[in-house]
């Protein structure tokens, strides 16, 4: 079997395992229906004071299902906003009724504990002493709802007045009028500027790459990851990485169902007659944040629409049996 048609049997033998997966387990579109947990998932942000001084704090805290909860502390800020990339704290939480406790061992081996109670997170002291709450934050990118240049080809404006059977093969379209997974491009695409909206679903019981997965595959071949790694460490095959090629500089995954943006600069390979004599490349930013800077893509993805390196492809929406979500969607293809 062609290596090619081998990995796009796995990966589909990959999707149909998500697939099944996610029938087991609940998959929220809604923001306002989830569950009693979705509430206290999100960042807080805030200062903490220490005996050598008061050191600002992000906090992510991710659902796991069942009342259960994981939590990430970065020293300095949330990720992309104040934290340094090297240090951070982990600990584990579970709900009781309308508040979750949340226990952790900081960098000097001393353990902590915090409550999340009326939309903050509260550090508790050794005596269970309240000293200093972290108020829950809900971060957007700055490139949110951005307005096509006059250049732009517009594929996807949902709910809006494009017709997306015009630009894109047989689109699904969401109860609320999103576009839905598994969709490509009716044309093909070269060097360009991309810019793509979209929102992951809450799938608390659910784990890794079952967890809120798509991916854009520029050109049909070169995949930017979709993953629901809210408070992971942001591997090449989470979100804001370039599959299998290259991990995202910073993680910028948002909280589930919160919408989020990938903004991203392609530049195709160049042949020479039958040649490729320069790979591909892009510059991704995510919610704003350049995690990939002109980074060598020398490998098409599995799972791509379009076979071997070209000059041109679609822009493919990966179906991985996860409902992802997509809007406002458009392409200003270079001269």
């Amino acid at each position: 079997m062609p290596r090619f048609t081998a990995a796009i049997v796995v990966a589909a033998c990959l999707s149909a395992l998500a697939a099944t997966a996610a029938a087991r387990n609940p998959a929220y579109t809604d923001p306002a229906a989830t569950d009693a947990d979705f509430p206290f998932q999100g960042e807080y942000v805030g200062t903490v004071k220490h005996e050598a001084g008061d050191a600002r704090y992000g906090v992510q805290v991710v659902a796991l299902g069942d009342g259960k909860f994981s939590a990430v502390a970065y020293p300095g800020g949330l990720p992309g906003d104040g934290w340094q990339g090297t240090d951070k704290i982990t600990g584990a939480g579970v709900r009781e009724g309308e508040l979750v406790r949340i226990e952790g061992v900081d960098l000097a081996g001393t353990k902590r504990r915090g409550e999340i109670r009326g939309g903050g997170l509260v550090v508790l002291d050794d005596a269970g002493q309240a000293i200093a709450t972290l108020p829950k934050v809900e971060r957007k990118s700055p490139t949110l709802g951005e307005k096509p240049p006059a250049a732009a080809i517009v594929i996807c404006d949902g709910p809006g007045p494009v017709d997306e059977n015009e630009t894109l093969e047989n689109p699904k379209i969401s109860d609320d009028g999103f576009l839905m997974q598994g969709v490509a491009t009716k044309r093909d695409f070269g060097d360009a500027v991309w810019h793509v909206e979209f929102r992951l679903p809450y799938q608390p019981k659910d784990r890794g790459q079952g967890r809120g997965n798509s991916g854009a595959y520029f050109q049909g071949r070169y995949e930017v990851q979709m993953l629901d790694s809210f408070g992971l460490k942001g591997e090449n095959n989470e979100c804001g990485g370039v599959y299998s090629v290259a991990a995202p500089r910073v993680n910028m995954c948002l909280p589930p169902l919160t919408w989020q943006t990938y903004d991203v600069e392609v530049t195709s390979p160049t042949f020479e007659g039958d040649k490729k004599v320069a790979n591909a490349r892009l510059t991704v930013r995510h919610n704003g944040v350049v995690v990939h800077d002109n980074v060598e893509v020398a490998q098409v993805t599995p799972a791509g629409r379009d076979g071997p390196d070209k000059k041109v492809g679609p822009l493919y929406l990966q179906d991985h049996g996860n409902p992802v979500r997509y809007r406002n969607i458009w392409v200003v293809p270079k001269p």
